[in-house]
């Protein structure tokens, strides 16, 4: 049985979401944009400090507010304000939610006119890979109440100061990639066939909590006869046999940072076929480490990994991108793809996910976890296994 990881500490010291703040404010100064709000839990918490399992719930909205300079406001549910004050927001404005007539629309609009005394102009996100958390009825309504201001997407700020990853961040990712990565070694040596993927998957859970995963929201199998069709589905009750090849791809999580990367086992006999697919993969993350680094793009990452794979004989890849960023959420901004012109730095993190359909109704996916450095990039945990590992 493995030892339990040695976790880091949990959240974060107030200097650095002081230093959060201030890097968004400059932005919000340099396009003369006087005060942004944010509505999902990502933002919220990354500018807060806020963190609460009641953003399950939809009944409530909530709001954070900056300004152009100074500290954050909260404009939050009466049953969240005592949690607020336990962070570095000291102006905590609230109202009693659920109050569908007004539910906080009017006092967030207040909030925001007066902020926005310069330009006028107020950010939201509302770019690709976003939403407002929030009914779009209130929403048309608060643009109704500001109808004097004028909106401004700051997604493509926001995305940017969240991809570089401060050491504290990095940390969490690299301790909950650990935790996975050693999920799959304890996996290796108690699957056994028969067993269904429910079974394999609850084994598995059940080690990362025990290794120090907060959690693990996001843990998916597939399997077939010689591969899989899918990487979305699962875990189902079928039984693995032997001819079977097991995809799991699983994102634990700690302090609210993830991991996300998949590992493949086979079972009794194997043929080729399949056999080739896993080195195509493997090695086509290899071109992949050796690539990645500061000034690469997304597109440079995505097309030495991609070569490596067409030279194998892919019959194509389904997923449609081969690796994106990684943090506060299982997948987050940039995607390397195609073209891909977003150019790496030091402190991005990244998943490596080449994949490819080898034959007809049949996929190998691999994916691993790398932290871009000054001179090229690290994996986050232990590497995956070189030879495709057969079970029984």
């Amino acid at each position: 049985m493995t030892d339990t990881l040695i976790a880091p500490s949990r959240g974060f010291e107030t200097v650095e979401f002081k230093t959060r703040t201030e890097a968004l404010q400059a932005h919000m100064a340099e396009q003369n944009i006087d005060v942004v709000f944010f509505t999902t839990e990502p933002e919220f918490r990354y500018f807060s400090g806020f963190r609460s399992q009641f953003w399950e719930s939809p009944t409530r909205p909530w709001f954070l507010v900056i300004p152009v300079s100074g500290k954050p406001i909260a404009v939050v549910p009466e049953i969240g304000a005592a949690g607020l004050r336990q962070t570095w927001i000291e102006d905590v404005r609230s109202w009693p939610s659920p109050r569908p007539e007004d539910d906080g629309i009017s006092l967030l609009a207040d909030t925001l006119s007066s902020c926005a005394k310069g330009s006028g102009r107020i950010g939201a996100m509302m770019g690709p890979e976003t939403h407002l958390r929030m009914p779009a009825a209130n929403f048309a309504l608060l643009q109704e109440e500001l109808s004097q201001h004028f909106w401004v997407d700051v997604s493509l700020i926001i995305r940017g100061l969240r991809s570089v990853k401060s050491e504290a961040e990095t940390a969490k990712i690299r301790f909950a990639c650990e935790v996975t990565a050693a999920g799959f070694d304890f996996l290796l040596e108690h699957l056994q066939l028969g067993m269904t993927e429910r079974e394999a998957c609850k084994a598995m859970h059940l080690e990362m909590l025990r290794l120090g995963a907060d959690a693990c929201p996001y843990l998916i199998s597939a399997s077939g006869q010689g591969g899989y069709d899918n990487i979305i589905m699962g875990p189902t009750d079928r039984k693995l046999g032997s001819g079977d090849v097991l995809i799991i791809d699983t994102g634990a999580n700690f302090d609210g940072y993830f991991s996300d990367f998949d590992r493949n086992y086979a079972f009794g006999q194997v043929d080729a076929l399949t056999v080739d697919a896993y080195d195509a993969v493997y090695n086509s993350t290899e071109a992949g480490l050796r690539i990645a680094a500061p000034g690469r793009t997304t597109g440079e990452v995505w097309q030495a990994m991609w070569s490596v794979l067409e030279k194998a004989g892919a019959l194509g890849n389904d997923v449609g991108r081969m690796g994106h960023g990684l943090g506060m959420q299982l997948t987050e901004w940039p995607s390397n793809v195609p073209n891909g012109d977003v150019e790496l730095q030091a402190g991005m993190i990244l998943t490596l996910e080449p994949g490819m359909t080898y034959a007809p109704g049949k996929m190998m996916v691999h994916e691993d976890n790398i932290l871009i450095t000054e001179n090229g990039c690290e994996l986050l945990h232990k590497r995956a296994w070189r030879n495709l590992p057969i079970i029984g």
